[in-house]
């Protein structure tokens, strides 16, 4: 196995997503010498299969939808249909653009990038085509793929993953979504702004399931506007292929028909036959277990973003790669408080939270200790416009903090940069209602709710 001191580092980074890349970023800025190991592309899913390509989709699904209904705000428009090539064009634009810049931050950061699929062969080394290097310290970041459920298996035809539906040759006339949560409601929505029928399926009693049972509520009745069908509280028992599509069957007996079976039932960490377990490194079902300040049990070896099992967004892996750049650096990082990292499900309406649900704080505090607010977007000027309905809800520990934050409708993901201050500097309702917010916005409407919580509602009903 060849290894010359050029291939001796401070710090060797096993994959390039998120969390590694932004390690890379970081360490490489405070002075260390950083290696970053890719077997695919640098910017790793989200860049290239998730956060990025499906806001794209789920944008011009907006774009679709505005010209369809461009009468109501008094513009002569016409809808034509679908052009996915052009729509695949304008994504891959996009991303093609990030991917540049990110190419050039590495390089400029004088991080050695390797392209090539790594092992960790020792606590201190990782092999990459009989090549090896070695580190002070190694970072585990290899991320996540799509999983599916026991006994159905994902062909790629039409049972497919949120992989093969971003870069689908047409809109499906229908299709089934299995899975609630994010990855689910953002595929549902945006297909159905191109014209597809859609049910969902969702084991749970609701949508969007982590979310404050408000919101998924909320967002139930939504989608039951927009035509979108789903089925909750029984599990999938099974798929079989039709003449011309598939059916899928649920425990509780019902079956649906469709074109598609999109699996959407989240993520599972990339791990097996990389070395982890053999250089001594605690898992439990595939993940690899770490302390708040992203360690494992091998004092050389950290891990970070989706191989961890902390929340599944790029943003944590992010901070993730930040805080182990800095302790290695000889910094004093934080730790990631999980409760403050804001959360957005970007389909229409948009559901965004900061903070914990009503019924964790209830468990938290006490019932009696609990107080909540909501303030409907009926009330904003701006929302109005917008043509958009929903709410926010205030979760407040009483006499004191704002513990969570909960908001339903379009554009609330803009609004979460605010919401996200108010939990992780535990502000008073009284703190923020003193702040004057701008007229007439969306974010005004967060404003108003903590002038009503602190007791001097403006344009809300005491």
């Amino acid at each position: 196995m060849a290894n010359d001191a050029s291939t001796v580092f401070d710090l060797v980074i096993l994959g390039g997503g998120s969390g590694g890349y932004a390690a890379a970023l970081r360490a490489a800025q405070l002075g260390l010498d950083v290696a970053l190991i890719e077997k695919d592309k640098l910017g790793g899913t989200c860049l290239h299969r998730g956060c990025i390509p499906t806001k794209a989709l789920l944008h011009a699904g907006e774009i679709a939808d505005q010209a369809r209904e461009g009468s109501e705000f008094g513009v002569k428009t016409t809808f034509e249909g679908i052009d996915i090539e052009g729509v695949h064009k304008y994504k891959d634009g996009v991303v093609s653009g990030l991917y540049k810049g990110l190419q050039g931050l590495i390089a400029s950061r004088k991080v050695t990038y390797v392209t090539g699929e790594g092992r960790l062969s020792s606590p201190t080394s990782v092999d990459v085509h009989g090549q090896r290097y070695t580190g002070r310290h190694i970072l585990l970041a290899t991320g996540s793929v799509p999983k599916s459920l026991p006994g159905l298996e994902i062909d790629g035809n039409r049972v497919i993953s949120s992989d093969h539906a971003l870069v689908l040759d047409r809109v499906p006339k229908s299709a089934v979504v299995l899975g609630g949560g994010v990855i689910g409601v953002e595929f549902a929505s945006a297909w159905k702004s191109f014209g597809a029928d859609i049910t969902i399926v969702e084991a749970l009693p609701h949508l969007v399931p982590v979310e404050d049972e408000n919101s998924s509520k909320l967002l139930e009745r939504a989608f039951r506007k927009r035509g979108i069908n789903f089925s909750l509280g029984s599990r999938f028992s099974g798929v079989e292929y039709t003449a011309d599509g598939v059916k899928v069957s649920l425990e509780n007996g019902k079956t649906f028909e469709a074109e598609l079976l999109l699996v959407a039932v989240g993520r599972g960490p990339v791990s097996q036959g990389l070395g982890y377990e053999e250089a001594g490194v605690a898992m439990d079902r595939g993940y690899v277990l770490v302390d708040e300040y992203m360690r494992t049990n091998v004092p050389t070896i950290s891990a970070v973003g989706d191989l961890v099992p902390t929340l599944q967004l790029a943003h944590v892996g992010f901070a993730e790669g930040m805080l182990v750049a800095e302790r290695l650096a000889g910094l004093n990082p934080v730790p990631v408080d999980y409760d403050g990292v804001p959360r957005v499900t970007y389909c229409h309406p948009e559901v965004a939270s900061v903070g914990i649900t009503e019924a964790k704080a209830k468990e938290l505090y006490g019932a009696d200790k609990v107080v909540a607010l909501k303030y409907n977007l009926a009330g904003n000027g701006k929302s109005k416009i917008l043509k958009t309905a929903g709410e926010i809800k205030l979760v407040q520990v009483r006499d004191g903090a704002v513990v969570g934050v909960h908001m339903v409708g379009d554009r609330m993901g803009e609004q979460v940069g605010e919401a996200q201050l108010i939990y992780n500097w535990e502000a008073l309702p009284a703190e923020v209602a003193q702040l004057v917010h701008a007229h007439p916005t969306q974010n005004e409407a967060l404003g108003e709710a903590h002038l009503a919580l602190a007791g001097k509602p403006l344009h809300s009903h005491d």
